[in-house]
């Protein structure tokens, strides 16, 4: 039984965060190097790791997250690996190295203590789906872990002139230079926008990139974590 599930072990730690399959993140956990993330998400640890919900700096900055559309925070610390998982949704790690990354919020897993970030109502949205959508900004030197509702396509805003328009429900992040608005469109409502019930997209312009997922389910959005 053990050689059946040797090659479901963890490989040797490489990295601050990496995935472990597809729907797992792994975290090396070291004093110094507190984390943010999701309340609810961790699936298991090694060493000795601490948990903190709410913590006054997450309350400080997301005081007008609004239950159901935000994701509650807790602070992880300590010397240890921990691993991370959401329903099992795909993990997307990536490394910041200096540039900046807008989340949606029901979207955002994980990330290090050490970036700024900030909690903000994405505008022009509000008058096409009734209520606008949060998102976490994260900038500087550290790791962000995202959910995605399967395997994601990153789309390159700045190979055209065009706009890249994306439903709502499927959005999970892009670079916050990007200029984002709202438009509504009757003819693709065969199409577009089923997760919202109108046919309503997102559109980015300039440079930067839109990282989407294949699923327009409204209600990962509205499930509130335990």
């Amino acid at each position: 039984m053990n050689q059946q599930l040797a090659g479901f072990a963890p490989a040797p730690v490489t990295a601050r965060m990496e995935n472990h399959g597809p729907s797992m993140v792994k975290i090396a956990m070291q004093s110094g190097q507190d984390l943010y993330a999701r309340t609810g998400s961790m699936a298991a640890y090694e060493g000795f790791v601490q948990y903190e919900p709410n913590p006054p700096a997450v309350r400080q900055i997301a005081g007008a997250w609004i239950t159901g559309e935000g994701t509650p925070l807790m602070k992880a610390s300590g010397d240890g690996l921990l691993y991370l998982a959401d329903y099992g949704a795909d993990v997307v790690v990536i490394n910041l190295n200096g540039d900046a990354l807008s989340v949606n919020g029901t979207n955002l897993l994980a990330f290090d203590a050490s970036l700024q970030w900030g909690v903000e109502r994405v505008k022009g949205l509000a008058k096409f789906a009734g209520q606008g959508l949060w998102n976490v900004q994260v900038a500087g030197q550290g790791w962000v872990a995202l959910t995605s509702r399967g395997t994601p396509i990153v789309v390159d805003c700045g190979r055209g002139d065009d706009e890249t328009y994306v439903d709502p429900d499927a959005l999970v992040a892009w670079s916050p230079g990007l200029k984002v608005k709202g438009k509504r469109s009757f003819k693709a409502t065969s199409m577009i926008g089923r997760g919202s019930g109108e046919a309503y997209q997102m559109a980015f312009s300039g440079q930067g990139i839109v990282v989407v997922q294949p699923s327009e389910d409204s209600t990962d959005r509205l499930r509130v974590r335990g």
